[in-house]
């Protein structure tokens, strides 16, 4: 029996193995005449994206980083002569893992406890930093009143590879930069805690909107230039080497068909209903980083559910594209063009009307 039972065991793997061996019932003579094609590795590769941290931006240079920031410290420190007090400062993020580094901008002249009007800056892009490109802003801000802190969120460049694997796009890197605010109440007395605004560019932009967003927040008001807003689209978009940079991210591990609530809470365009405070947004119709297909999602969510609250403005081909509105020289000063300066006046009228500078700075800036 024993002899009779392997041998019907081994006719039957023999036949199967046949069968797998057999040509497929072809449906049309065309399908019949296709030659089969080998598996594409090459391509397989392109298209396969990790969803392991330790694959999350294995190329980036550390080191040169780390010099390139020390340079950027130091042109901040030396520009500061005669045009605002400078330091940079630490704080322990609400999350309560990390030191967030920040940038601190004051005016030079005394003011009293309570006084002055504070922008936290938000800077963009995936793995950035608070670079010089900002230097204008800052300017111009501290002449107009305005006290400045600019975080350098958790993934941002600069502080080792620790700190820049770290990121949690549209997570805790949003905590992060919030917890600034508890830093001024603490350490700048001049600063009203009333009057505390949010603003950014690009991915700068994207925090400010999930700031604003969220049921509980400190800030009156925000500013949202060239923001991303919807990472689904977003990455379906940009391709594999994108989405490397987004499904290696620990607190993501994923693709948006793998991890759907996780996208849908970090894409601004799904959460415009939670907007309390006004909030100015502007975008390009020629910007090939945030693709105007994205960013016109967003401007009609807010002008249909938010009208009153948020005022948009979509500029038409504008010199720059993404970068219309923070065009900047290699002397660091602006590259003047009239989409740029339109939208500076805008904003700096938005943040004068909702925060209400008072210095004399400001007011001699604003005639």
């Amino acid at each position: 029996m024993m002899i009779e039972l392997r041998t019907r065991e081994t006719l039957l793997l023999l036949s199967f193995v046949a069968a797998l061996a057999m040509p497929a019932p072809v449906a049309s003579q065309a399908a019949a005449n296709t030659p089969t094609s080998a598996y594409d590795i090459v391509r397989a590769r392109q298209l396969y994206v990790s969803n392991r941290p330790e694959d999350h931006d294995p190329l980036r240079d550390h080191e040169r980083d780390v010099r390139t920031k020390l340079v950027t410290d130091s042109i901040y420190a030396a520009e500061a002569d005669g045009a605002y007090a400078f330091e940079k400062v630490s704080y322990l993020s609400s999350v309560g893992d990390l030191q967030i580094p920040a940038y601190l901008f004051k005016p030079l002249d005394a003011a009293d406890p309570g006084s002055l009007p504070a922008l936290v800056a938000v800077h963009g892009g995936v793995h950035g930093d608070w670079s010089t490109v900002y230097l204008p802003l800052v300017k111009e801000a501290v002449a107009r009143g305005y006290v400045v802190i600019a975080p350098d969120y958790r993934g941002s460049i600069g502080y080792g590879a620790d700190f820049h694997n770290a990121i949690d796009y549209g997570g805790y890197e949003v905590d992060d930069v919030i917890s600034a605010v508890d830093f001024l109440r603490v350490n700048v007395p001049e600063v009203d805690p009333s009057r505390i605004a949010i603003i950014g560019w690009s991915h700068g932009g994207y925090i400010a909107s999930l700031a604003v967003f969220r049921e509980s927040h400190p800030f009156s008001a925000a500013v949202s230039i060239v923001p991303v807003s919807n990472l689904i689209f977003r990455l379906s978009y940009k391709g594999p080497a994108y989405q490397a940079l987004f499904s290696t991210q620990a607190r993501i591990g994923g693709l948006p068909h793998e991890r759907r609530q996780v996208y849908v809470e970090r894409s601004p365009v799904y959460h415009v209903d939670k907007l309390a405070v006004p909030m100015l947004v502007h975008v390009a119709t020629n910007d090939d980083d945030v693709d105007f297909v994205e960013a016109e999602m967003f401007i009609n969510a807010l002008r249909a559910k938010k009208p009153e609250l948020a005022e948009t403005k979509v500029y038409e081909d504008p010199p720059g594209g993404h970068s219309f509105a923070l065009l900047v020289g290699r002397d660091l000063s602006l590259v003047e063009t009239p989409q740029l300066r339109d939208s500076w006046r805008r904003m700096w009228d938005f943040l004068g009307r909702n925060l209400s500078p008072t210095s004399a700075t400001a007011r001699a800036a604003t005639n």
